[in-house]
């Protein structure tokens, strides 16, 4: 296995999320089930006492409920149980993305958490528009950079500076993904910062 693929692999098993626990917890409800199912045909075949219940009691309980069961029930049951399903592809369909990224490297995987660089970024905007700490916030999306300022009140505020320090750390990191930087001024002003 070469180094990029080992680094690649690496890299995704730190930025997605793993399936495991979701399906063991599904393959262990029906191998539960399946198993009960099992034990009960025997005992039945050997025409013993069932656990719960014989596999004939059970299939005379599922050809009477429609009859002895209120039909707003039914429908609630199938709805339940869809919700149920559609839940479980979601999980296993689902991108499963962690809030990390990848920076770019040949020789390691190097692997940051957007709050890092959510506090970079903020860091880096306040000094380019010479602010107070608290008066930058940053979000870091899937696919873009979004910067708050709360300028001081009466004090002009440089946003091309501030557009292109953003946009220089973010070239400077190199992510895999590529990201947008956006900047917002806010309405309201910090007052004597």
């Amino acid at each position: 296995m070469t180094q990029d693929r080992t680094l690649r692999r690496l890299v995704r098993r730190e930025t997605h999320s793993s399936r495991a626990l979701p399906s063991i917890i599904v393959a262990s409800i029906l191998l539960l089930v399946f198993l009960w199912l099992a034990a009960e045909s025997v005992l039945w075949l050997l025409n013993d006492r069932p656990l719960l219940a014989s596999p004939a009691h059970i299939r005379q309980w599922l050809v009477g409920l429609p009859g002895s069961t209120v039909p707003a029930g039914l429908t609630a049951a199938g709805v339940g149980l869809g919700i149920l399903g559609l839940l479980l592809l979601g999980v296993a369909v689902g991108k499963g993305r962690r809030a990390r990224r990848a920076l770019a490297s040949d020789r390691i995987a190097t692997v940051v958490d957007d709050n890092v660089i959510a506090a970079a970024v903020s860091s880096t905007s306040r000094l380019a528009a010479g602010l107070a700490p608290g008066q930058v916030t940053t979000t870091v999306g899937g696919r873009s950079v979004r910067v708050q300022v709360r300028p001081t009140s009466g004090v002009p505020l440089d946003l091309a500076s501030i557009k292109t320090a953003l946009d220089g750390e973010l070239a400077a990191y190199a992510l895999d993904r590529q990201v947008t930087g956006k900047v917002r001024v806010a309405n309201e002003g910090a007052v004597g910062q």
